[in-house]
């Protein structure tokens, strides 16, 4: 009965603030989504071929060169070249990757797969249904359950073992015959009179050779190096994930993953096939122990196992005593800052990178595929670098809704799940989880944001305002004493302190405010606008 209370005050207040926005907010959509709409519906370019010289550069014409052959570029080559585009992909290693991050596809992202038509991609690897997570702290649990009743049954999240997917995607659009798929080290973009003409690369035999196309986009990952001369590479590292592979076990959901808010890291745990669950501990930049030495091994059996569910904690420690099965990972923040550069473009964790901990990234950048597909479909002609440069900082401001939402979401669950000296964060941590198990909207509406099924940032500025009146009112009740009062006080301050940081950064006008940015109202350019 309290807790309704508190809600209720919560509620009413939040809806102040979420009514002024609801008519701007409906307009912004209404736009944004007739814009793509009408672009989608003209007609695609004709198919051209490529031909090589005995020097390896293009005879003809290359509509596109994409660096790099992940989750981002594996699928916006097999996109572009359904639309007729001649692409040329060029990836570092086109074995299969080795890494722990990108395992967790949302809800959100398997539609923008669906919109691709790619979903096939997750067909026969062993992928496993993912519905959501379970919050533990302190005894409690509170679920995080991504709000599917409206979708059939298959659209749910999926979890895999990331090398599985890519092959599939690369496959798929190594199919095509306009998709050019070649292994290659990109040295450096070539430029002429500021404009990107195409790239230098070496070959597997370590040739250097020169590619030209009339756009050139860089989705080549989180340790491009070559996003210094297309952005503002200011990257943050808050902590590391350390992650290895549970066998022999299973979690008590296997269709939800787990996360334990625990001293002094948050746990996290997915299955990532039908005999293995993935763990990963989260640790900060300033105390992570060695792995060479056995620091690492020491500090996740006597800090992190007594943490762990009873039912993990044997394959727990047999994982941490396997040989080379432990693997570290950057979380990496960098806030998309691009300079407007003609003839070349950039998307997915190249532009804009999140704490891990959602597990949002291939959702983003599977929504930048689609949104950059959608943009270029219209454009019969390339070849004007400016002009088509100015039609396209329409994408940077039209993929805010995704990535700013699921960007905040990440950094701010971090913070707030991070164990800290600070009484406040812990009572932060109770009010998220007492808002969480409060199920209805608060919960659904939370998770359909974690999950990218509602990518908007006024949306999340309402929950994130309601939970922290909400965490308020707990400390407050069942009677507003001056320390009481003075605890809320540090409650919502040092909430205010977590939120509008993270906020700034994504860039307030964008995320609230588009239909003042002049990019938004950017029309494909018709062939008068085109230099002869």
């Amino acid at each position: 009965m309290v807790e309704q209370y508190i809600v209720g005050v919560a509620v009413v207040i939040a809806s102040l603030l979420g009514f002024v926005f609801l008519y701007y907010n409906s307009l912004v959509r209404f736009w944004g989504l007739s814009k793509l709409k009408r672009r989608a519906s003209m007609e695609f370019p004709k198919e051209k071929r490529i031909n090589k010289n005995g020097s390896g550069e293009d005879v003809g014409t290359t509509d596109i060169i994409i660096v790099g052959a992940g989750v981002a570029g594996a699928a916006l080559a097999y996109s572009l070249g359904k639309d007729g585009r001649q692409v040329r992909v060029i990836e570092r290693d086109l074995n299969p990757p080795d890494r722990i991050a990108g395992e967790s596809l949302m809800p959100g992202g398997y539609l923008k797969l669906i919109e691709l038509g790619l979903e096939d991609c997750v067909d026969e690897i062993d992928a496993q249904p993912n519905q959501g997570y379970i919050l533990y702290k302190d005894g409690k649990n509170a679920p995080i359950s991504y709000p599917l009743e409206k979708f059939h049954s298959h659209v749910v999240g999926k979890n895999f073992h990331n090398n599985r997917f890519v092959q599939k995607l690369r496959k798929k659009a190594a199919s095509l015959h306009n998709v050019s798929l070649e292994q290659g080290t990109v040295t450096s973009l070539l430029e002429e009179n500021g404009i990107i003409k195409g790239v230098h690369y070496k070959d597997k035999s370590s040739q250097m050779l020169t590619a030209y196309a009339s756009l050139t986009v860089v989705c080549d990952g989180c340790f491009s190096n070559l996003r210094r001369s297309l952005c503002n590479p200011k990257v943050d590292v808050p902590s590391y994930f350390v992650g290895f592979i549970l066998t022999n076990c299973k979690l008590s959901d296997q269709n939800h993953g787990a996360i334990i808010l625990a001293d002094p890291s948050p746990i996290v745990f997915y299955p990532i096939s039908s005999t293995e669950i993935r763990c990963m501990v989260d640790v900060p930049s300033q105390n992570l122990p060695s792995l060479s030495n056995g620091e690492m091994s020491h500090y996740l059996k006597t800090l992190v196992a007594p943490k762990v569910f009873p039912e993990t904690y044997d394959s727990f420690i047999s994982a941490i005593e396997k040989k080379d099965n432990i693997k570290i990972m950057p979380n990496r923040i960098m806030a998309d800052a691009p300079h407007r550069t003609p003839g070349a473009l950039l998307i997915g964790d190249s532009l804009n990178m999140r704490h891990a901990i959602t597990g949002g990234g291939m959702t983003v950048a599977l929504s930048d595929v689609v949104l950059l597909r959608d943009l270029l479909r219209p454009l019969h002609d390339l070849s004007d670098a400016s002009v088509v440069c100015k039609y396209l900082q329409s994408f940077y401001t039209l993929r805010k809704p995704m990535s700013s939402t699921i960007n905040i979401l990440a950094s701010v669950l971090h913070k707030v799940f991070s164990s800290s000296s600070d009484p406040t964060i812990e009572d932060i941590q109770h009010a998220c989880i007492g808002y969480l198990r409060l199920g209805g909207v608060f919960s659904s509406g939370l998770s359909a944001m974690i999950s990218g099924l509602c990518p908007r940032p006024l949306s999340l500025a309402f929950h994130l305002f309601a939970l922290a009146i909400y965490g308020v009112g707990r400390l407050l009740l069942p009677f507003p004493s001056p320390k009481r009062l003075w605890n809320g006080a540090k409650l919502f301050w040092v909430s205010s302190n977590i939120i509008f940081p993270i906020i700034h950064s994504e860039g307030v006008r964008q995320m609230f405010f588009p239909l003042t940015v002049p990019a938004y109202y950017r029309t494909p350019p018709r062939n008068k606008d085109f230099k002869v």
